[in-house]
Order: C-alpha cells, then structure tokens, then sequence
C-alpha cells in the first residue's frame, strides 16, 4: 500500500483501528457514544524516528494528533514523543 504522505523529521504516519460498535455484554453502540480508539497503524516514519517501525499498532496521547483526510482514507500525523506504547 502506497503512503500519499511522508513525514518528515519525528513524525510518523498512522491509521486508526475501528471503534467499537458492541460492548462486552452485547449492547451495540451508537455512533456518537463510541470513544475513538487511541491504536493505530504506523503506515509511514520520518527519518529521525528510532523508537517504531512501520507496521508496529502504537497507543497515542489523546489530542496530541493531527487528522488529515486523503481522498477516503484518514491519517494521524503523531510526533514520536507523543506515543506512550507499542502494542504487540
């Protein structure tokens, strides 16, 4: 898959998990009441990036990122400072 964005310096390119549409009991979930997830996808590094690699699902800051919407795909543009976790 072809990245339309390369970070540049501590950046890195992520892609969001879906939220949760149904909770552990059963309950399904509007729209509106779902919590955004905080995992995501690392689609693109810049090249002073050290701590992840493409691939990895890390946990982000909340409101830490910057969304951008190409074509219908969205993106997260995270500073690598503001990951707290890698997920494995």
């Amino acid at each position: 898959m072809s990245v339309p964005i390369q970070p540049v310096a501590d950046y890195v390119v992520a892609q969001t998990e879906e939220a949760a549409t149904k909770t552990a009991s059963g309950l399904y979930l509007p729209g509106g009441a779902q919590e955004k997830p905080k995992v995501a996808k690392v689609v693109a590094v810049g090249k002073d990036v050290k701590s992840v690699k493409l691939g990895d699902k890390i946990i982000y800051k909340s409101y830490s990122q910057t969304e951008i919407k190409v074509d219908t795909t969205e993106y997260l543009l995270v500073k690598e400072e503001d990951i707290l976790a890698t997920v494995k």
